[in-house]
């Protein structure tokens, strides 16, 4: 009977002795992970990650840092939410340094498999030990789908390499491709970048300063692209692609801001201002870059000229389209108000609907510049941020001087 006892009181400590373990395992590591996305076909997305010390989590897209702090841990399961966007991790720790899950875009019913692993400093592996032939840094001049006449359009890859290492960006009519980072191996060029919601991937095989390959967005989108190595190629000037109608000389709107305060133009605290009205959603990235921004101008330079923002909000339903805008709010201490304009969708030809005034609305995001008279002076489509290196210091300069030339002006 006593033997019996004993042994039951090993096997329970043991047991308790093997929770307490495992309780303690299932924990992130301090240290680097690696993040791939499975696009199917054996296809993956990778993306470097840091977990901190305060147990924060960094994601690295080439000069570009994430810092995510929105992390909870039950038991086996895992839930990270990045900032600003909708996307969401969810999944298991299989071990220690091993979490398996989907990333999720609710709104969307987009969900994509992923694999954390600990201790992994690469993005694609053996970069360092392969050998090339290539050398890519310099323009391109690209084309995406370019066999097809409604998906294709024009871009301008800007890359520098260092040994195998490759980093830069794809700018187009309607914004850049944020901080990619890659490698070129053997003659194939590799490029990734993930900003808490979406996740790129570009392969291209190279030959003769010439760029043929695939652009995935996701595991929902896949599209060719070539590209040819071209220093003296300019995309169009991007005052010129969105202009307003014959017969009109302004904008005029009317929306709810998310405390359900209707706001216009024609209200007092805009008269007789320059006002920067923005296109815009919480879901795209280029407009995040262009809304932090703004703000910045705001805080450092002239918090006389008004800003505002109209938000196309894929989300199904009013109350999830004000809660995305509420907490891009929030993350970046926008001081100006954004509006709801539209939920349910972001179909720009539905958008223009709700500005007729316009030629087209060809692009989230793109700013309105309006004089003390009402008048619009200025339509300017996308953005092109920080990952375009000189020309976003370019359109930096002509946006303060622009918006200065406004503020001289005299109402007499």
């Amino acid at each position: 009977m006593k033997k019996l006892l004993f042994l039951s009181l090993v096997i329970l400590l043991s047991s308790c002795k093997e929770e307490s373990t495992q309780a303690v395992a299932l924990s992130l590591s301090p240290g680097n992970w690696r993040l791939t996305f499975d696009l199917g076909n054996d296809k993956e997305l990778p993306v470097q990650l840091k977990v901190n010390e305060d147990h924060t989590l960094t994601m690295f897209n080439a000069n570009e840092e994430i810092i995510v702090t929105e992390i909870t841990i039950e038991g086996d399961s895992i839930f990270i939410k990045p900032p600003v966007f909708e996307g969401y991790f969810k999944g298991e720790f299989q071990s220690n340094e091993l979490i398996t899950g989907e990333h999720v875009k609710p709104s969307l019913d987009r969900v994509v498999p992923f694999t954390m692993t600990a201790g992994k400093d690469y993005r694609f592996a053996s970069i360092e030990d392969a050998t090339t032939s290539s050398f890519l840094s310099g323009s391109y001049e690209t084309v995406f789908s370019p066999d097809s006449e409604s998906d294709r359009y024009i871009a301008k890859g800007v890359f520098t390499q260092e040994g195998n290492k490759v980093t830069g960006t794809f700018e187009t009519t309607t914004g850049d491709y944020r901080f990619l980072e890659g490698a070129v191996v053997n003659d194939t060029l590799k490029l990734s970048t993930f900003d808490g919601a979406h996740a790129f991937l570009f392969e291209a095989a190279v030959k003769d300063s010439v760029l043929e390959g695939y652009f995935y967005s996701g595991n929902h989108w896949k599209e060719p692209f070539t590209a040819i190595l071209n220093n003296d190629y300019n995309l169009p000037d991007a005052t010129t692609l969105t202009y307003l109608k014959e017969g009109y000389d302004s904008v005029d709107f009317s929306f709810k801001d998310v405390n359900g305060k209707q706001v216009s133009l024609q209200d007092a605290e805009f008269k007789d201002q320059v006002v920067v009205v923005q296109l815009l959603g919480s879901w795209c990235p280029n407009c995040l870059e262009e809304t932090r921004f703004f703000q910045e101008y705001i805080n450092s330079q002239n918090p006389n000229v008004k800003f505002i923002g109209l938000a196309f909000e894929y989300a199904p339903t009013e109350k999830a389209a004000l809660q995305s805008i509420k907490r891009l709010i929030d993350a970046e201490n926008v001081t100006y108000p954004i509006l709801l304009a539209q939920y349910g969708s972001t179909d720009k030809k539905t958008a223009n609907e709700k500005l007729p005034m316009l030629n087209h609305v060809l692009s989230y995001p793109t700013s309105i510049y309006i004089d003390k008279f009402g008048k619009v002076r200025r339509i300017h489509t996308g953005y092109n941020g920080l990952a375009t290196g000189q020309k976003h210091e370019r359109f930096k300069e002509e946006f303060y001087e622009f918006l200065g030339e406004l503020q001289a002006e005299t109402l007499e």
